[in-house]
């Protein structure tokens, strides 16, 4: 506690100002937590001083309100490229030059008070293994910590998310009795996603339920779990390499969705050998046919490689070649490069041609590959267990050694 008041101090957090009869004092409590390292054992006991804000009313007492993000900034001078990762008081920091990060370091220490742990190994619950092949992120302890929470730590484990004979809806069965406990769940989930892209179809299948879950909603919950309990170590690899190639899979599951009838999309890109973006999402209108439904999974994945190549120019990397998508449609790839079938497309939002003009400034080399080498068949629809086994290991999906 003692700490942490000094550090308060020292920072300038607050400053003293004359008492009125008119102004309205919030009261303040100490919060205290456990903090753990990556393999469960205690680092070290944190006392935090909080002001009691639920005591002040919106549009009276306050106007704005602040929610904490992952923000990242980057500075490049003298051919020297500087990364900063900042989440609240947690901050990563890289770069292409050990002294000038040193220099980072030391100026702000002298303004803030900085605990430096060294090279990366834990941080925001992502554990960092480095291997002879490169870095494998994985979220070990949190996947133990989320079976806690479940009761499910003793569960028998299974090989894949989902039951691929299942298609959940809304109205399916009857109401789940713990619908927090869900929606608990099932956020956490989420955030597991960010090195599990295998649970990512179902994980977002089942946020679509969180207002009214029902018992078979939460036993493919508990199905997801099941899967972790088995692979808790998994995560991605990134390996270093010399080819700077950016690759999309593109695909799409016509009426997929028992309730509204609309498409999903799935998207994954690659650099490399490395994934480095995937997506999964229900389409926000109802296609009228599956060529469609891919042309629009087709412009998301476009507009992800155009964004992923403007954020790599902008941190100096140039990305000559055009980024290769792959689709396994020949209707949805004929779209995209000839203007003679736009006539029966009309239908189809003006923002969904984007795709075209990219192919006509060479931006993008939009290609066919056969469905059973379509790496996005996992982020679209549940899969048999042989294909999912499959698919996996071509995500750069790996265990993290003992």
């Amino acid at each position: 506690m003692e700490v942490e008041f000094q550090a308060l101090l020292k920072n300038q957090n607050w400053h003293l100002v004359p008492f009125s009869s008119d102004m309205k004092v919030l009261g303040h409590k100490w919060i205290f937590k456990v903090k753990h390292k990556s393999d469960g054992s205690i680092d070290r006991f944190k006392a935090r001083l909080v002001a009691k804000g639920f005591q002040q009313m919106p549009g009276i007492d306050y106007f704005e309100t602040f929610s904490p993000d992952a923000s990242l900034f980057f500075k490049k001078s003298n051919g020297k490229l500087l990364l900063l990762l900042v989440y609240v008081d947690d901050i990563l920091i890289t770069g292409d030059d050990a002294s000038q990060i040193d220099q980072l370091i030391r100026s702000m220490n002298r303004v803030f008070s900085l605990k430096h742990l060294g090279e990366v190994h834990y941080f925001l619950g992502i554990e960092a293994h480095k291997l002879n092949s490169g870095i494998l992120l994985n979220q070990t302890k949190y996947v133990q910590d989320l079976l806690t929470r479940a009761n499910m730590l003793d569960c028998n484990p299974t090989d894949s998310p989902y039951n691929s004979n299942q298609k959940l809806a809304v109205k399916d069965g009857e109401l789940f009795e713990s619908p927090t406990v869900y929606r608990s769940i099932v956020g956490a989930l989420q955030y597991l996603t960010l090195t599990r892209p295998d649970i990512a179809f179902m994980v977002n299948k089942l946020s679509q339920f969180l207002h009214e879950p029902t018992q078979n909603h939460w036993q493919a919950c508990k199905r997801v779990l099941r899967l972790l309990k088995g692979t808790s170590s998994k995560g991605l690899l990134f390996q270093p390499f010399s080819s700077l190639v950016l690759e999309g899979f593109s695909d799409a599951d016509w009426e997929s969705s028992l309730d509204d009838r609309k498409s999903t999309s799935g998207f994954c890109v690659f650099l490399g050998k490395n994934l480095i973006s995937w997506s999964y999402r229900k389409q926000d209108v109802v296609a009228r046919s599956s060529t469609e439904a891919e042309y629009r999974s087709l412009a998301s994945t476009a507009a992800e490689l155009v964004w992923v190549k403007s954020l790599f120019t902008e941190l100096g990397l140039t990305l000559t070649s055009p980024s290769i998508l792959w689709c396994d449609n020949i209707s949805a790839i004929s779209l995209a490069s000839n203007p003679v079938f736009h006539a029966r497309t009309k239908h189809i939002e003006v923002d969904v041609h984007y795709v075209r003009e990219l192919v006509k400034r060479n931006e993008v080399d939009v290609r066919f590959l056969a469905s059973e080498d379509q790496l996005a068949d996992a982020l679209t629809k549940p899969l048999p267990i042989s294909r999912f086994q499959m698919l996996c290991p071509k995500f750069s999906l790996l265990n993290a050694p003992a």
